[in-house]
């Protein structure tokens, strides 16, 4: 009987997974890392959304508003990441 795409593929990964040797477990993030984080990941969601906003503005003063809000959030980026 021949065999579905679907059973082929999980052959092909249980092997991979057999070959390559298992990553180290990552350790665990404390509370603070985990919450700075987070707020990294919010703050590089909202840098995104504000770029699409920027590329369909059509008023100039609202680009200049998102262009400081995109500044802002640059910011506080960098602070965080160092």
């Amino acid at each position: 009987m021949a065999r579905g795409w679907e059973s082929k593929s999980i052959e092909s990964q249980i092997d991979d997974a057999s070959r390559n040797p298992a990553l180290p477990p990552a350790t665990p993030l404390s509370e603070e890392d985990r919450q700075q984080q987070l707020q990294l990941n919010n703050l590089m969601l909202s840098r995104t959304r504000i770029q699409a906003e920027m590329q369909t503005a059509c008023s100039a003063r609202f680009r200049e508003q998102l262009a400081r809000e995109l500044a802002f959030l640059d910011e506080k980026i960098a602070a965080l990441a160092h």
